[in-house]
């Protein structure tokens, strides 16, 4: 499968987006192309939706590369993406967006059902940045955005495994930051609410919506938003923080 539509210059400044076929994963990679990122586009299963978007990106004149591998799975990470980052060198933005929901209530959740939650958002976490971080240390610089949830913050009924690995998800991004700000490695995470995208659409939105201060669901461009402030040089002195995109919504 030829996993790249345009050449990639060495030294290009690259952005890896995970899980980043559609939703918010899509929405920040044409946001960071947008910003003049060269990105390394992961998705696991979603052929068709990842092509398109790689094609739109390269429409646009940006440049993409798709990386089909499952997160979870420690030996694909490896395979993949260290001989690009032999060849190309550590990418300078990472983002850990690979995620699903597998919602029932803790007494009638299987093993299974909490296994690959947290296999998927920890165990991806995991598996990708380790691979990554040894050139980005080595480099001396990068930024890491993990996408974590208003759920990991406050909690949500049937979600105790979903909710268990955003809020892991959250105090990795805040011990990494420690760990890394000596080497001037920048860890970040952006805690959406609700947000339109196929996730949410079996959700009475409207209903929701109340609840919300700002009366409705939030769009995947306004997390990109954030994404690509953190990628930006206006946040050269963030690190370690978790922004929420979730409409005013209280998370204590």
């Amino acid at each position: 499968m030829d996993t790249t539509a345009t050449r990639q210059r060495p030294g290009s400044h690259i952005a890896l987006v995970t899980g980043a076929s559609r939703g918010i994963g899509a929405a920040v990679a044409r946001r960071l192309a947008e910003d003049g990122f060269s990105l390394w586009l992961n998705y696991r299963r979603e052929h068709t939706a990842a092509e398109a978007l790689r094609d739109e990106i390269v429409a646009a004149g940006g440049e993409c590369r798709l990386l089909p591998f499952d997160v979870s799975d420690a030996v694909q990470c490896r395979e993949v993406l260290e001989p690009l980052i032999e060849q190309y060198g550590a990418p300078a933005v990472l983002v850990n967006n690979a995620g699903f929901a597998c919602d029932n209530v803790l007494a009638m959740m299987t093993r299974e059902e909490w296994d690959r939650v947290l296999q998927v958002h920890l165990g991806g976490f995991y598996n990708v940045t380790s691979t990554v971080l040894p050139a980005m240390q080595r480099r001396r610089g990068g930024r890491i955005i993990n996408i974590a949830s208003t759920a990991g913050q406050t909690g949500v009924a049937g979600q105790v495994n979903y909710s268990a690995a955003k809020a892991g998800l959250i105090g990795a991004t805040r011990s990494l930051a420690v760990e890394l700000a000596r080497r001037n490695i920048l860890v970040n995470a952006v805690a959406p609410g609700f947000i339109s995208t196929d996730m949410t659409s079996a959700l009475p939105l409207e209903s929701i919506s109340s609840t919300i201060p700002l009366r409705r669901v939030g769009e995947p461009e306004e997390v990109a938003s954030v994404v690509s402030f953190f990628a930006s040089e206006g946040a050269s002195y963030i690190t370690g923080q978790v922004i929420g995109v979730n409409g005013g919504l209280f998370t204590g």
